[in-house]
This record gives C-alpha cells, structure tokens and sequence, in this order.
C-alpha cells in the first residue's frame, strides 16, 4: 500500500484489509513522504498490530512504492490496494480460492468507482478474458485497476515488478507484462474491489497524459513482445494502438476536455498517423489554447469541417 497525504482514508483502507475473511495478511505500507498526519495514523496503527510493516521514502511515486514493498513482502501471493481505496470483506478469500482452485497465476474481479461528493458509478465485472485472446484484449485497454487481481509472487519476480517510464499507465504495463509471462488467469464474477474517484492529486486526473501512457506501453509491448502478437491482423493492431490514440483525441473534443484534445491531436499529427478527416481538428489545435476553445465553444456541437 503506497501512502502519500492518504489521512482522509487510511484508516479505512487499512481497515477493509484488516476486516478480510482471510486470515493470514501481511500489510506493508510505504509511506511516501507525506506532510499531513499520515505517518501519525501509520504509527499508531503500527504499535496495534505485528502484521504491518511500515517503510518510508521521500516522493519517490507509488510504483516505486509498491516495488519496495515487494522487495519485503513473505507472502507467496500478492495484492495491491492505494491508501484511499477498499475491499470488500470477502475480496482477499475469493480472489485466493479461484487461484488455488482453477491452478491459475492471477484470479481478478469486478470493481466500482466511488464518487466523491457524488453519484458512484455502476459495478462492474470485467469479461472473462480467459475465454478469449488474452493478448488481443489486453492491447484494447487496462484489464483491471491495481486492486482488483491477485497475483503469484514468483510470477511478479519474473517480470521485475513495475517499470516506472510510463508514469500513469504502470500498472496497465504491469499487467501486460504478466500476460506475456503467464496466461493463466481466472475471474472471479463478483465486484469485490472499490476504487475511490476524488480531486486530491490523483494520477488518473490527468487524461491526455494518461492516453499518451497507455499508447506508448502499447507500443513498447509490441517491440518487446512481438512474437505474442504476430497472430493478431495488422489493421486491427494499428487499431488497438494507434486507432486507440486517435479515438481518445475525439472522446476528448467532444466532451469539451479541450486541453486534453489540443495535446492528443498534436501528437497525432507529429506521429503522422492521421487521416484526411482529421486534418480540421488537428488545425486548430494547433492554434495557441484560448483562440483554439474559443472556436470550440464558437462552433457549439458541430463539428469544425
């Protein structure tokens, strides 16, 4: 559990742990430098309890985090869960019997979005990808957020725990390279995990710096494991790659994040995977920011060709 300015929800967190029908839980929780009382819960909560093991570094992000604790975790299968997120009770036993049962490397599950000061939003249970092309699915988007899967340590160790180069999309990274390690994976069809949506700085916040992430751990999948997807169409590659980038461009535009939109299209453009139809909204998107979303917001839902 990485832990940065998490004093609104750590204890509930660490609680929805604590609280599992499974039994036998190792917490270890990096504290990341936080400047609010975070380290005061982490201690008094420390002193309760022989099975927490708290470590510290200075603002070094959550993946360095989690590999840190990993590099101390006893455990023969792992987890993961942020300071401001939650399990429910029976998570942590459901995720572990359909593993050991199925002999599988990763069991994964439903989840939803807990809106802050809002409506959540629906459950719910991903496919089973196990049923399908695994690699093919993958490559059309993250699977399942960070907290949602169980995963074999010696799998994890295989593939170095988490890269750090794409900085909102490591754990869509992660969970690829496990899938060129071990396509052993089951589902568990229940919404077990619950991932809080809130404005304190979270990664996710940012979306066109998450897009470009998600293309380029696409990307880089390719050149390092291209013997996984030489089975896969090249049309519908350039789909699931960049077909996905140009797609977010628009998502972008028409639901008016324009600054996402003005730095997706550019990036289209330079990466001269563009089409003629592209070519008016990677104009003006070009143009500085407040003349483009002025034209936007000119034009209202039209389109600008």
């Amino acid at each position: 559990m990485p832990c940065y300015n998490a004093q609104a929800f750590l204890e509930i967190s660490i609680n929805s742990i604590f609280r599992q029908s499974y039994p036998n839980i190792e917490l270890i929780i990096i504290d990341d430098g936080s400047t609010d009382r975070s380290p005061q819960i982490l201690d008094e909560i420390n002193k309760k309890s022989l099975s927490i093991t708290v470590l510290r570094q200075n603002k070094c992000g959550p993946y360095p985090a989690r590999n840190l604790a990993l590099q101390h975790a006893q455990g023969e299968y792992v987890a993961f869960l942020d300071a401001d997120d939650y399990w429910s009770p029976d998570c942590l036993e459901k995720l572990y019997y359909a593993l050991i049962e199925a002999n599988v490397d990763l069991s994964y599950c439903g989840w939803q979005n807990v809106i802050e000061n809002g409506v959540n939003g629906p459950q719910y249970v991903p496919p089973a990808y196990e049923s399908s092309d695994i690699i093919q699915s993958f490559l059309n988007g993250c699977p399942w957020p960070i907290h949602a899967a169980l995963v074999r340590k010696s799998i994890i160790d295989k593939v170095q725990g988490f890269s750090t180069r794409s900085f909102s999309s490591m754990d869509y990274d992660f969970w690829l390279r496990i899938a060129a390690e071990s396509q052993k994976i089951k589902l568990v069809p229940e919404v077990l995990a619950f991932y809080r949506w809130h404005n304190h700085g979270q990664i996710s916040s940012i979306k066109w710096k998450q897009v470009l992430d998600a293309w380029q751990v696409k990307k880089d999948f390719i050149i390092n494991y291209n013997n996984l997807v030489t089975h896969i169409p090249k049309e519908k590659l350039s789909e699931l790659v960049d077909g996905y980038l140009i797609t977010q461009a628009y998502t972008a535009f028409w639901k008016r994040d324009l600054i996402s939109a003005q730095q997706l299209f550019r990036v289209v453009f330079i990466s001269s995977i563009w089409h003629f139809k592209d070519l008016p909204y990677i104009a003006v998107s070009f143009l500085p920011y407040s003349l483009f979303s002025g034209l936007v917001n000119f034009f209202g839902k039209t389109d600008l060709k």
